[in-house]
């Protein structure tokens, strides 16, 4: 028994607050992007340690060095840098993830990230790193990636229940798109709206079937993966119910086991045994329940859409080759237009939360051929850039050129990984290394 902690006792007005301080007037919304990468070996593509002289925590220390970034640590480790607004942190299996401060603008996060990459080009080379735009690695598996050392991850791994759950943590990337919003009716609206998107937007992306130097028979093994990850705390939140509130959403996380609290830096792990609806009522061992403590439950909490004081769109593999920016267009071009959500409610008029639920599970196999009632995604997919291209031209920014890209395979009704899987099988025959070239041009 833990001496019982003195403080006013949690209360959810205070959880509330969280979410509500995200409200900005219209003018002022911007967009924002996480983008993993995965680091492999330039020559002999096996996923990049941690350790070692060219391991990624050295190539966090050049870049600190040589570009002026700060570490981020987790007691004497290096876990990340950050500079300005702007942070790299690592992932469990070393993943590299670039975290952007949001911008008005697709083109200013597109010049801020080709900056980037340049500036940390030579780094890269000289510590023989690529930085691949994939969904799951291409050749190592879990059993021989290690965790980064922090903390978290390493309770994470051990807690988190589903056959693939070490696959998501160790050997996925993906990108996240980060969405601003006005008002409750805005907030929900918006969410509503991307849980819709989000099965039709992890086919349109699908980059990940080749995983340990084979053909997995998944478009997108990255989506499978997280299928089968802890369903207490992934999938749809509210199950896509047209009058879900903040306040449901936040039900939805007190509900959810806890995984472990932090106090003076030291982890206290409950392994699912309370829910923090429990915490916040009962404490555990002499612990109360503080908002630090809820803040770091919801962000262990992984639905498709996350509801912060922003919305974070978390369902896509690593793309590249501008399908990054595709992305961001799609959804600022959907999100940011009143008009726009509209047409795509028609759109998605016919189709009940069992068709996308389905859907969801369909995709990872299938990708754009998957079906939802009796359409597939090649039917649906080209409306849904359709409404978002509208609003892009009517916008101040005129950005619908970064449609470009998704376009095409749209046009064509394929995705990313289609063309992989073609390759693989023919010009490529099955060579790892045509296929780390392909996505590294």
């Amino acid at each position: 028994m833990y001496n019982l902690e003195t403080r006013e006792k949690l209360e959810f007005k205070d959880i509330r607050k969280i979410f509500t301080s995200g409200f900005k007037p219209a003018d002022t919304h911007k967009i924002g992007i996480e983008y993993e990468r995965l680091p492999v070996a330039s020559s002999t593509f096996e996923a990049v340690p941690y350790d070692g002289e060219n391991g990624v925590c050295a190539l966090l220390r050049t870049i600190a060095k040589e570009e002026n970034w700060d570490y981020i640590t987790d007691d004497f480790s290096i876990i990340g840098l950050k500079h300005n607004h702007d942070t790299i942190t690592l992932e469990p299996g070393c993943q590299f993830e670039l975290s952007l401060e949001p911008e008005f603008t697709i083109k200013k996060l597109e010049e801020k990230i080709k900056t980037l990459n340049k500036k940390f080009a030579p780094v890269l080379e000289n510590a023989g790193i690529k930085l691949l735009e994939y969904g799951v690695s291409p050749l190592s598996t879990h059993k021989n990636i290690k965790l980064i050392p922090k903390k978290r991850y390493h309770i994470m791994a051990k807690y988190l229940w589903g056959i693939l759950s070490d696959v998501m943590m160790r050997e996925t990337a993906g990108i996240q798109c980060c969405i601003d919003f006005e008002s409750e009716e805005d907030a929900m609206k918006k969410f509503e709206t991307a849980s819709k998107l989000s099965p039709f937007m992890t086919a349109m992306f699908a980059n990940s079937p080749i995983r340990g130097g084979v053909y997995t028979g998944y478009k997108t093994f990255r989506a499978l993966s997280w299928l089968n990850t802890d369903n207490d705390r992934c999938g749809f939140a509210g199950n896509l119910n047209p009058d879900f509130s903040i306040d449901d959403y936040i039900n939805c996380v007190l509900d959810s086991p806890m995984i472990f609290i932090n106090r003076e830096n030291l982890p206290i792990q409950l392994n699912g045994k309370l829910t923090f609806r429990d915490f916040m009522k009962n404490g555990f061992e002499g612990f109360e329940a503080t908002l630090d403590d809820f803040e770091l439950h919801a962000n262990l909490y992984f639905p498709e859409v996350r509801l912060r004081n922003f919305i974070e769109i978390r369902n896509h593999d690593c793309v590249g080759k501008g399908l990054q920016y595709s992305l961001l267009a799609i959804y600022k071009g959907i999100m940011y237009d009143k008009y726009a959500i509209a047409e795509f409610d028609e759109l998605m008029k016919d189709f009940r939360a069992k068709d996308l639920s389905e859907l969801r599970y369909n995709v990872p196999k299938s990708g754009m051929q998957a079906k939802i009632g009796r359409y597939s995604v090649t039917e649906i997919a080209p409306k849904i850039i359709e409404i978002a291209e509208k609003a892009l031209i009517g916008g101040d920014y005129r950005e619908d050129s970064y449609l470009d890209p998704i376009k095409e395979f749209t046009e064509k009704g394929i995705c990313p990984a289609d063309i992989i899987i073609r390759n693989w099988h023919s010009l490529w025959n099955k060579d790892l290394n045509r296929l780390v070239k392909y996505l590294s041009e």
